[in-house]
């Protein structure tokens, strides 16, 4: 088995990419988080990473010169279509301190991912200015908008994902294929919605029969603990879901088996895809925020699969041509 390789992650959330990095055999030599709260939750599922609570302004890239991997999932709301889309002209547009740290640390890889309203052609001089960028640091990168479903996600929540190399190493990169068919929401729920003895949980599974619609986090300032906008609440009305809020426990077994329940943090993070064990911190509204702002694990995973197998691959036929050429000498 290939060793692990490094990251420096920004923006990390409560840990959805940092996750699924992990399983993709990245190891951190650092995480970023300037909420405290979502920092918190870093250190409590992984209490021997080195988390620094504070802004990524913060972070001198020196240090981590030559590192494998720099990846992030900068702030949204700049290109959000929910938000203003401020874009550049927005004080938490974070891309150009993630292009600094790239000129500073050198990595030879980089992953950062946004939403989807960074993809439309209201931002195409932005998204330009970030490849030419890139490209004067000695670095080819793509852009590429993939949905959470096609990973083995039960939502459809889609995502735009820059990704780059060194030149020497980008022409053995290649996306990620999607998985196969996405499980239900029922799938995904039923053993946390029946377990505290609801009747109805299996009729309520049957009905949840597709992908639900992409859960929306919210701010500070913005937004409560709830599933997203009208539109996103419709659909997932239609699951049997009742959207306007996070309930504190599963339906027990008083409720009538015609019940709309709503969903539980858990089920919201399994939603997302996070693991069972992973915790988090905080009260009730910002875990579900954090929860509700990350990028799915199984998706940050596939994704990492490919950089490492691309940075991997350049290695091992790099290390050969050096025994080839020693073997001339």
């Amino acid at each position: 088995m290939a060793s692990a390789l490094s990251v420096l992650e920004i923006c990390a959330g409560a840990g959805g990419q940092s996750s699924g990095l992990e399983k993709a055999g990245f190891d951190h030599e650092l995480a970023v988080e300037i909420d405290r709260d979502a920092a918190a939750t870093l250190k409590l599922n992984r209490p021997k990473w080195n988390v620094h609570t504070g802004d990524v302004r913060e972070i001198d890239g020196e240090k981590y010169r030559g590192i494998d991997l720099l990846a992030g999932g900068v702030p949204c709301p700049p290109f959000s279509i929910a938000g203003k889309q401020l874009g550049a002209d927005d004080e938490r547009d974070l891309f150009p301190e993630a292009v600094r740290l790239v000129r500073e640390a050198r990595p030879r890889a980089v992953m950062l991912e946004n939403v989807r309203g960074l993809a439309s052609t209201r931002f195409s001089t932005y998204r330009q200015s970030v490849l030419d960028e890139l490209e004067s640091l000695g670095y080819t990168a793509d852009w590429q908008l993939l949905y959470s479903s096609s990973y083995g996600v039960p939502q459809l929540r889609p995502r735009f994902i820059l990704v780059a190399f060194k030149h020497e190493f980008a022409g053995k990169f290649a996306w990620p294929k999607p998985v196969g068919t996405p499980p239900t929401v029922g799938e995904k729920l039923f053993p946390l919605m029946s377990v505290n003895g609801w009747k109805g949980a299996w009729d309520w599974a049957t009905r949840a029969n597709s992908v639900g619609p992409t859960i929306v986090g919210g701010s500070k300032k913005h937004g409560g603990a709830d599933l997203g906008p009208t539109r996103a609440k419709a659909g997932w009305l239609a699951l049997g879901v009742d959207a306007k809020g996070i309930a504190d426990s599963a339906p027990g077994p008083e409720r009538p088996t015609d019940f709309i329940p709503r969903l539980t943090n858990r089920m919201v993070a399994t939603v997302q895809g996070f693991d069972d064990k992973w915790q988090f911190a905080g009260l009730k509204t910002s875990t579900y925020r954090q929860i509700g702002n990350a990028f799915p694990p199984p998706v940050a995973a596939s994704i990492g699969r490919a950089i490492k197998s691309a940075l991997n691959h350049s290695s091992i036929v790099g290390s050969k041509i050096d025994e080839r050429l020693a073997e001339l000498a």
